[in-house]
């Protein structure tokens, strides 16, 4: 019983062949005596016909969905053919079928189109996954790994691996804990990134490092994130941020050439943080479509209740949106905890609006002018902090794109943002924090104000962006200790905490490190755009739930409580 072929692979050509195939029954159809049945494994679907007077026929008619099964059969041209599938101008006629196993009802359709809601789907996940869109993911994913892997050997770069278990450091999310065994009260750390082990790469030596690593980070969960993902992760010396960007250009060039035939331009725009919030609201904006962010503060600001900055988007061809749209934009914005969202309508070469008793007929020329309008023309207006004008339109920006379907899924916009904060301040700590890592390197520059002010300092800092999604952060690592150190106390660290969580790796800086830098770029994320799915699930092959359980293995779970005893903790019952 040796498969000579997969169900994807026969041809017209092969008509008069006997071969042998194995697979899963996706569907079984009686019409009338003659029994179809469709024969199904990852490389595709092949018809087998039945017929009453064949010797086979009881097996066939024993058959059910999921049925693992071998047939023999001669390829013969189809009568009835099916265009839409690639085997569909030929079926095989049964000379020999085998029940390799048998199986329950499945509790989902196994089909690209299934009825099965998404804890059906994550519960009987190894189901889930032979459905041939899931299957066809994957095999993406498994491509972009391996063109991944070969273009950067071929620049040069080793491949080699860091600790699982490792030291707690504040890297940003909550650190997955692992208690220690052998020494009570003490715990190894699950690695948020590579980051620490990669920078000692370079200090050891090895110069070009890459790896298809897996991370861990206990934070809320949403559409694009995960508890455990797995980073493209990147770290040179002696190689400034245009070199080390340029190299990962031609990693996207290549993969996406090598999985998609798509011929990718370079090099990328490269945008800079301030102008990027200034522009799109986002420092990660979707570049497919227009609708910058304007500032409008000087047309605006005799209105009192306007305080602070006022910026706006003008929404093209906007004639049908009714009250209760602009309402719904409204509690939008007010979830970014914008104060408010005023609203103008030019129609018929007329304004109309939300604050047209505060526009005399000179001011109102004055913003038809100013603002270029157009007839069908709905502005958009917020105000107050900055940050979140910028943030509530840029959320604005995105939710309006979507509805209006400005966003074509095989286009492919990148950028480089560049040129971060070095520090973002947080009002409920009443502190500064590393707005990426506390091993970015500031701007020559900006070391001045590091200790001064804080708020002034950039970094050399990037991100790749696609389509509205942060594909990977990096940037130029600190290589000075004195600058580490200054960095450190910035962020308020005492000498002792910077013993504590970073002592051995501030020992490292000191023999001989040399100028790096590098970055970790999400393969679920790049997966999800090159396979156009807008959930992260799609493309984690056991993904959590947003809540962070796996309803497949049922975990979290408790454990015996001897186990507990070896580890040396008492769960306390709230």
């Amino acid at each position: 019983m040796n498969r000579t072929h997969n169900n994807g692979e026969l041809r017209i050509t092969d008509v008069n062949k006997i071969v042998e195939l194995k697979g899963w029954v996706a569907k079984k159809r009686n019409l009338g005596g003659l029994i179809f049945i469709d024969i199904r494994d990852k490389y595709g679907i092949t018809q087998i016909a039945v017929k009453p007077e064949n010797p086979n026929y009881e097996i066939a008619n024993q058959l059910k969905s999921e049925y693992v099964i071998y047939v023999k059969g001669t390829v013969i041209e189809r009568e009835s053919k099916n265009k839409d599938l690639p085997t569909g101008d030929i079926e095989l006629d049964c000379i020999e079928l085998k029940i390799l196993n048998t199986s329950l009802q499945p509790p989902l359709i196994i089909a690209d189109n299934t009825d099965a809601l998404e804890d059906t789907r994550l519960k009987y996940r190894y189901l889930d996954l032979r459905r041939p869109c899931m299957q066809k993911y994957f095999i993406t994913k498994s491509k972009i790994t391996q063109a991944v892997r070969e273009y950067l050997c071929s620049e040069d770069f080793l491949e080699l691996e860091t600790p699982i278990l490792a030291k707690s450091t504040p890297e940003g999310a909550r650190d997955y804990l692992v208690p220690s065994r052998l020494y009570e009260g003490e715990f190894y750390a699950l690695p948020q990134s590579p980051q620490i082990f990669k920078q000692l790469y370079m200090i050891a030596g090895f110069e070009r490092y890459f790896q298809i690593a897996r991370c861990f980070r206990d934070e809320d969960l949403r559409a694009d994130r995960q508890p455990e993902f797995t980073q493209i992760d990147i770290e040179t010396s002696f190689l400034n941020d245009t070199e080390i960007q340029t190299i990962v250009e031609g990693m996207f060039k290549h993969v996406f050439k090598k999985v998609l035939d798509i011929d990718l331009k370079t090099p990328f725009r490269r945008i800079k943080y301030d102008d990027a919030m200034n522009t799109y609201g986002s420092d990660k904006p979707d570049l497919r479509f227009g609708m910058e962010l304007f500032d409008c503060t000087n047309l605006f600001n005799h209105i009192e209740f306007m305080d602070g900055v006022i910026k706006g988007i003008t929404v093209k061809n906007a004639e049908h949106y009714t009250r209760k749209n602009i309402d719904e934009l409204t509690n939008l914005a007010k979830k970014y905890k914008a104060k408010g969202l005023a609203y103008l309508r030019y129609q018929d070469n007329t304004l109309t609006g939300s604050i047209m008793k505060f526009l005399d007929e000179a001011k109102q020329k004055e913003i038809i002018d100013t603002l270029k309008l157009e007839n069908g023309d709905l502005v958009l207006i917020t105000y107050g902090k900055l940050k979140i004008v910028q943030i509530s339109l840029g959320a604005l920006r995105s939710f309006i794109a979507k509805k209006e379907n400005m966003l074509d899924p095989k286009r492919f916009e990148f950028a480089w943002i560049v040129d971060w904060p070095v520090f973002e301040w947080s009002e409920e700590d009443n502190r500064w924090y590393a707005s990426t890592h506390p091993f970015t390197a500031p701007k020559d520059e900006c070391l001045q104000y590091m200790k001064t002010n804080p708020e002034k300092c950039y970094a050399n800092a990037y991100d790749i962006v696609l389509n509205g999604y942060e594909l990977g952060s990096g940037s130029l690592r600190i290589y000075n200790q004195d600058v580490q150190k200054l960095m450190f106390e910035t962020l308020g660290l005492t000498d002792e905490d910077i013993k504590n969580k970073f002592g051995f790796f501030t020992e490292a800086l000191k023999y001989g490190t040399p100028p790096h830098g590098g970055i970790g770029m999400g393969l679920e994320r790049i997966t999800m755009l090159m396979t156009n799915t807008d959930n992260i699930k799609d493309v984690v092959a056991f993904p959590k739930t947003q809540s962070a359980r796996d309803l497949m293995c049922e975990s979290p779970s408790s454990v015996d409580e001897k186990q507990l005893i070896d580890v040396h903790i008492d769960v306390r019952k709230q």
